[in-house]
């Protein structure tokens, strides 16, 4: 078996692996930048939408839970039908899919605007907070976010199977992308430290809630400006990562689609053992990480009345990835990605289990939630960096079994289980909402039950979530290491099969116009 741990055999320097390998740092960087950019805007939604929808918009709970499931019910006829989109475009000097990250630059900015847009003067004329016209209002603008937002995941994460075709250098970008993305959601955390104000009684004086802690109200004048200098420079980032990401890998132009191609290529990719796997990885990873980002907006400014622990909690989350990811190569190529994200897991789990039993001291010292936090945020970005690597493995399982490569229609099933995950994220928000009665509505005072409640629904929903993902990694997820390099050495030959029939091109050079 040793070598297997070496480079597959490429027949020199002229083989099909070693034309398309040999990334730099800037095609890393040029990488990242997608999803630095598209976090930008992601973040920004996940973050503040939610509190935003029942503190200024007013809508209850049910309303937005409901609005969210039908989002997705589209997404289940949207994402396959962009899927083939990508698929079969006919790939020019600008390549197949990088190309998507210039198109969708400015349309995505403008929409993710567009949802934080009505302030009081917009809920009034449309009919004021919660009525009807501010829900169509949301449900327009959200969806419309989504379907833009798939048009510019599918074919980035598809870039990531032609930037290289070597399992190193994908584990790699994996890594970048994924600082890119924890890089994009840094700077709404500006927003959520200013975002909100003291409530006010008629003398001038803060309310005073059943907490003890003064109830705060959540100003939307912050939250516009920053989401649209968000969104401007998310734009221009994404024109920077169309200018600095080359595709060596190009697949000849498909004939037209038999009738039922599409979901006969769906039904390949979920009777594949380790994509199913990798898509309930990526379910469960956005559910927990959306649900805390949104649910955290609620526990620390209503239970412990202190925005700044949204902004430091996520630095918690998202910090130990710096660390990690100088040595996540290492212990890969020592361990495997599937041993090493399951423990990723368990501790992310295991953190947020010790949580639920700390309440006590955790009140009287809210710093130690914020230790839990980063201890979590250890586990997490073990996933964080390696979900990618994981999903791009996945494919390639999939074409070596079936002889067939359709990465944007393999991608959109992937992101249809990620925004699966949003569906699990938006229940268990809203579910938990409903359930302790909490009262939506700008400067609204809630109940010590309700708060109470509320700590326990944020501490032992993410426990399970995550504690999940370690038990699907470890016992559904089967390409271990010894599986992964010989899927490698098999991929070596299919792609040598391939280049010599003509079905794709090696080499091809599409990073300018």
């Amino acid at each position: 078996m040793a070598e297997l741990d070496q480079k597959p055999s490429t027949g020199g320097e002229t083989g099909v692996m070693a034309q398309t390998s040999g990334l730099k740092g800037k095609d890393y960087i040029g990488y990242a930048l997608g999803d630095f950019a598209g976090c930008l805007c992601f973040s920004t939604i996940t973050t503040l939408l939610q509190k935003y929808y029942t503190d200024v918009l007013g809508l209850t709970p049910l309303f937005i839970m409901i609005m969210f499931i039908v989002a997705r019910v589209w997404d289940a006829i949207n994402d396959p039908i962009m899927g083939r989109i990508v698929d079969l475009r006919k790939p020019d000097k600008r390549g197949r899919y990088r190309i998507w990250m210039k198109w969708i630059a400015i349309p995505l900015a403008i929409a993710t605007i567009l949802v934080f847009l009505p302030g009081q003067n917009i809920v009034n004329f449309l009919g004021g907070p919660g009525g009807v016209g501010i829900c169509i209002y949301a449900t327009v603008t959200y969806i419309l976010f989504g379907m833009l937002y798939t048009v510019h995941q599918i074919p980035y994460g598809s870039l990531a199977s032609v930037v290289t075709t070597d399992e190193k250098e994908r584990n790699k970008l994996s890594v970048f992308r994924s600082v890119g993305a924890a890089l994009g959601s840094i700077p709404v955390l500006v927003i959520t430290f200013i975002w909100a104000k003291n409530k006010l009684d008629e003398a001038g004086n803060p309310v005073i809630g059943e907490n003890g802690k003064p109830i705060t109200q959540v100003q939307h004048l912050p939250i516009i400006i920053g989401v649209a200098v968000i969104c401007v420079l998310a734009a221009v980032l994404l024109f920077l990562a169309y200018r600095n990401n080359k595709e060596r890998v190009v697949a000849k132009p498909k004939a037209k689609p038999e009738k039922g191609e599409t979901a006969k290529i769906v039904k390949s990719l979920l009777k594949n053992r380790n994509f199913v796997a990798v898509c309930l990885i990526g379910l469960l990873l956005l559910a927990g990480q959306m649900f805390t980002q949104s649910f955290y907006t609620y526990l620390f400014n209503d239970l412990f009345a202190a925005n700044w622990m949204n902004m430091v909690s996520m630095v918690c989350t998202y910090a130990p990835m710096a660390v990690l990811m100088l040595f996540a190569g290492k212990i890969v190529r020592k361990f495997g990605k599937k041993s090493f994200c399951a423990v990723g897991g368990f501790i992310a789990g295991g953190a947020n289990l010790a949580l639920v039993f700390l309440k006590g001291p955790i009140m009287n010292a809210p710093w130690l939630f914020l230790v839990f936090c980063f201890i979590a945020g250890c586990g997490l970005s073990v996933l964080t960096l390696e979900i990618w690597a994981l999903a791009t493995d996945a494919i390639d399982d999939v074409e070596v079994k079936t002889g067939s490569r359709n990465d944007g229609t393999a991608y959109s099933v992937f992101m249809f289980f990620r925004k699966l995950g949003q569906v699990v994220a938006a229940v268990a928000v809203n579910g938990a909402l409903i359930g302790m009665a909490y009262k939506a509505g700008p400067g609204e005072v809630q109940t010590a039950e309700t708060l109470n409640v509320m700590y326990y629904m944020a501490t032992i929903i993410p426990a399970v979530m995550f504690a999940l993902m370690g038990v699907v990694c470890l016992v559904l997820y089967g390409l271990n290491k010894k599986k992964t390099a010989e899927l490698q050495v098999e991929k070596a030959k299919l792609l040598e099969a391939k280049a010599s029939s003509g079905e794709i091109d090696i080499g091809v050079n599409a990073t300018q116009d």
